[in-house]
């Protein structure tokens, strides 16, 4: 028996949703273009909780506190440095020329939720393997979005992106994928980039939303927590890339809801 456990959004919803996605779009594409080396990760975490109270939405990220954290979150985004492969929090931390930067964003309209992720490379030394890395993501996250159709089953997401990262021969973030989005920022089911058991059991209907997101690892599928309790780190130091998008599943296709 199928597990209905992406309800339907209606039409109204969905353009809620998709406003809050613009919000988050929009304020990813200021945040790379200031990510340039010397700026440090707290004023990119200023620049996007101005972007998001102008457009008249508020955080998702702010003061969100899950049961696993030690404390509430203190950002609007999640700035994840090289090694580290997401939850990385605000700092005084500088970029520096050659960084590979991990950018995640939600924003809340009228109640309903928008959440974005983008990898960038920092200044004029860019590095090929992280190209390759960041190119690979980015693929993961759009096989997966062309998965997303009524009738498929969370297995053929999680096979879609799971081919890409095999293909190119990078690891998964073990024990961490996307999530059903809607009034909550986080919904059940839990989403993976890995085929497992049961996923062929959840299937997807027009109007379920859910976020997709790889999160690919240059080195070994293996990571550590940093003191803060939030920071995910790559366990042997190696760079990692996380990219995601919300996306609603409709009778014409997927429709990316976090785009300008």
């Amino acid at each position: 028996m199928d597990l209905l456990v992406l309800p339907p959004r209606t039409t109204d919803e969905l353009d809620a949703m998709r406003a809050a996605g613009r919000v988050v779009a929009q304020t990813l594409q200021v945040v790379r273009a200031a990510a340039r080396p010397g700026m440090k990760l707290r004023e990119l975490d200023d620049l996007a909780k101005t972007c998001i109270r102008e457009a008249g939405a508020t955080s998702s990220f702010l003061g969100y506190r899950p049961a696993w954290a030690p404390t509430a979150y203190n950002g609007v985004l999640c700035l994840s440095p090289n090694e580290v492969v997401v939850h990385g929090r605000p700092s005084g931390q500088r970029l520096k020329d050659g960084d590979l930067l991990s950018v995640d964003c939600g924003a809340v309209v009228d109640g309903w939720n928008g959440d974005a992720a983008i990898t960038v490379q920092v200044g004029e030394s860019e590095r090929p393997d992280d190209a390759r890395l960041v190119t690979a993501t980015e693929e993961a996250l759009a096989a997966g979005i062309a998965a997303a159709v009524p009738g498929a089953t969370l297995q053929d997401v999680a096979q879609a992106v799971d081919a890409v990262a095999r293909r190119y021969g990078y690891a998964h973030l073990p024990d961490h994928g996307g999530h059903g989005i809607g009034r909550s920022m986080h919904e059940p089911p839990f989403v993976p980039n890995q085929p497992q058991t049961g996923l062929d059991r959840v299937r997807l209907r027009a109007g379920s939303t859910l976020a997709i997101e790889p999160m690919l690892l240059a080195g070994a599928g293996r990571y550590r927590h940093k003191k803060d309790g939030w920071a995910v780190v790559t366990a042997d130091g190696r760079r990692a890339a996380h990219v995601e998008h919300t996306v609603a599943v409709t009778d014409d296709g997927p429709v990316v809801l976090t785009t300008p």
